[in-house]
C-alpha cells in the first residue's frame, strides 16, 4: 500500500477503537496474533515502546511508540478503559476480558478497506508489509528492519528490498560517480 493509501485507512473507521487497531498494526509493524496478545502493560508512554512478546520467530522485541499513536492510545484508554488487554474483545469468560481476536481484527480491515475505493486486497499482513517498505524506502537499514520485524533470519527480511523503492536498488554506473557534479 502506499503511504497516502494506509493513511486513508486508518482515517476510514468510524470508532476510535477501529482507527487506533489498524494504526497499531501499520505503526508497530505487528503480526494480527501479536495485536491480539498486546497488554496494556506491554505499551511503554514513558519511554516510546511497545513490547511485543515471543510469539513467531521466538524474539522478544521492542518497537519504537509513534507520538501520533501513542496520542491516540491515551484517549482511547482513558474512554475504553481497557484492563488487562489493550484491544478487549467484546465477549468476556465470566467477567473476565478477553484479548481481541483475530477474526476481529479481520473484520475491522475488511469493513473498512471498502471505503478507500482500491482494488488492493488488504489484509493484516498487508499493513505489516506496508511498514517494512515504507521503513525501508526511507532509508532504515535491513538489519534493523529485522530486529523490528522480529525476523530470526536475515533472509526473511530480504524480501522487502524487492519490493521497495529505496534508494540502495537504485542502479547506476561507476562511472558516474567518477564524474558527480
Amino acid at each position: 500500500m502506499s503511504l497516502e493509501e494506509v493513511k486513508k485507512l486508518i482515517n476510514a473507521p468510524k470508532y476510535l477503537k477501529h482507527r487506533l487497531i489498524i494504526a497499531t498494526l501499520y505503526a508497530c509493524g505487528l503480526r494480527s496474533y501479536e495485536l491480539c496478545a498486546l497488554k496494556l502493560s506491554d505499551v511503554d508512554f514513558d519511554r516510546n515502546t511497545v513490547f511485543i512478546r515471543k510469539q513467531k520467530g521466538k524474539i522478544d522485541r521492542y518497537v519504537p511508540l509513534s507520538l501520533h499513536l501513542a496520542r491516540g492510545l491515551k484517549k482511547y484508554i482513558r474512554t475504553e478503559k481497557p484492563v488487562i488487554y489493550l484491544f478487549n474483545s467484546q465477549v468476556t469468560d465470566n467477567g473476565k476480558p478477553l484479548p481481541i481476536t483475530v477474526r476481529a481484527i479481520q473484520w475491522v480491515i475488511k469493513e473498512n478497506r471498502s471505503k478507500i475505493g482500491t482494488s488492493k486486497k488488504i489484509t493484516a499482513h498487508t499493513l505489516r508489509h506496508s511498514y517494512a517498505t515504507h521503513l525501508l524506502e526511507s532509508g532504515l537499514n535491513l538489519l534493523a528492519l529485522k530486529e523490528l520485524l522480529g525476523h530470526a533470519r536475515i533472509e526473511t527480511t530480504l524480501v522487502y528490498l524487492h519490493v521497495s523503492n529505496s534508494g540502495s536498488s537504485k542502479k547506476y554506473s561507476p562511472l558516474d560517480l567518477l564524474y558527480r557534479t
